[in-house]
């Protein structure tokens, strides 16, 4: 037997935006990508779907498994739809923009899906609004790329904002040198001090018990910094670029922004590689943004060097930020049209009466034009 689905039933994790969050949403994407752009960032526009070799090729995270697909009825491949769009901006800039002179700086904004949600996110449909910067690893590059994404988040009037900094292949770099560990010990270390669990990062191994400085060097910015120096000194400065890295990036950051440090956190870093941040507010449970260094894949398989930041404003959206109450005037019928054109140029939103029996103020207006005049409800 066939079931029926309700008219109005949309698919698990997807929901539709109703006035007024419609319009704030539209706001608040606008102020983030007008911010970015006034730094020189550049608007692209990806397609919602694309095949999905070419999507699930361009950075090392991307798994074919986390992508909702479909197969293309004209040429019968498989296609995704982006489950994020800084994939899209890698193969732009490694390939349309291929030969636009670097730092290559571009800015996009627009619904991404996923192919799961989580408990803490039920939602599969997002917004993801960000900017990269393609072409540099430098310290100018990721202060720029901090410092662009707090001030947007700041003009969509986000306040109590908490930048918490990672240092996402760490753990390799030094399994690799100072802390050697076996390679089947590297993916426990790195499960355990994501845990935080001492005792059975102990457990592993000698080799493992050594990171153990590691799970003590995270909180605060300042003091968990002392205590990465610490261990830096022990390992005769194996980190030092590491660590004047981040006392670079953090220097021009703002008093009133809080500063963490967790130089081992990989869960959403999976391919970022020198450095990373996650973004909180406060009032907010998780994070609203991410961003940090990676490198985008060229069709011949060399590396560029890009880092760039994403925020996700829905949980925003939902508290209220970018909702306006715009002055909504009722037009009854046989008004003056060129008074009301004027008022339009001068902010008014006007609802043009279409039959006698028709309430402004049931239509949600705030004034009505009398003859002339605009008067309140």
């Amino acid at each position: 037997m066939t079931m029926t689905i309700p008219s109005g039933l949309l698919p698990e994790g997807l929901s539709d935006r109703l006035p007024p969050q419609a319009e704030a949403s539209a706001r608040l994407v606008r102020r983030v990508l007008d911010t970015v752009a006034s730094h020189g960032y550049e608007r692209v526009m990806p397609p919602l779907a694309e095949f999905e070799e070419t999507l699930a090729g361009r950075l090392k995270s991307m798994r074919a498994q986390d992508l909702v697909r479909a197969v293309d009825p004209v040429s019968q491949r498989s296609l995704a739809l982006r489950p994020d769009m800084t994939a899209q901006i890698g193969r732009i800039a490694a390939t349309r923009l291929a030969s636009t002179p670097r730092p290559l700086r571009l800015s996009y904004g627009g619904p991404v899906i996923r192919l799961r949600a989580n408990q803490l996110r039920p939602e599969r449909e997002r917004l993801q609004v960000g900017a990269e910067l393609i072409g540099s690893y430098s310290l100018a590059a990721a202060v720029e790329i901090v410092n662009v994404a707090i001030e947007a988040l700041q003009a969509a009037g986000v306040t109590g904002i908490t930048i918490d900094f990672t240092l996402p292949d760490l753990i390799d770099a030094l399994a690799a040198g100072p802390l050697p560990l076996a390679p089947d010990e590297i993916e426990l270390v790195r499960a355990e001090l994501d845990a935080k669990d001492a005792g059975a990062l102990a457990a592993i191994s000698p080799a493992a018990a050594a990171y153990l400085p590691l799970i003590e060097a995270a909180g605060p910015f300042h003091p968990a910094m002392e205590k990465l120096e610490a261990l830096n000194a022990q390992l005769g400065g194996a980190i030092d670029s590491r660590i004047a890295g981040l006392r670079a990036i953090a220097k021009p950051i703002g008093w009133d922004i809080t500063l963490t440090l967790d130089p081992t956190e990989r869960h959403g870093f999976e391919y970022q590689n020198w450095f990373g941040f996650s973004i909180f507010a406060e009032g907010f449970t998780g994070e609203i943004g991410r961003g940090g260094s990676y490198a985008i894949i060229r069709a011949d398989g060399s590396e560029e060097p890009a880092m760039g930041f994403s925020l996700y404003p829905d949980p925003l959206i939902d508290a209220g930020f970018g909702a306006e109450q715009p002055n909504r005037l009722f037009l009854p019928l046989h008004h003056d049209e060129s008074r009301a054109a004027q008022l339009r140029r001068d902010g008014w939103r006007t609802v043009t009466a279409l039959t006698p029996q028709e309430n402004g103020e049931a239509l949600r207006c705030t004034h009505w034009l009398d003859g002339d005049e605009p008067r309140p409800y």
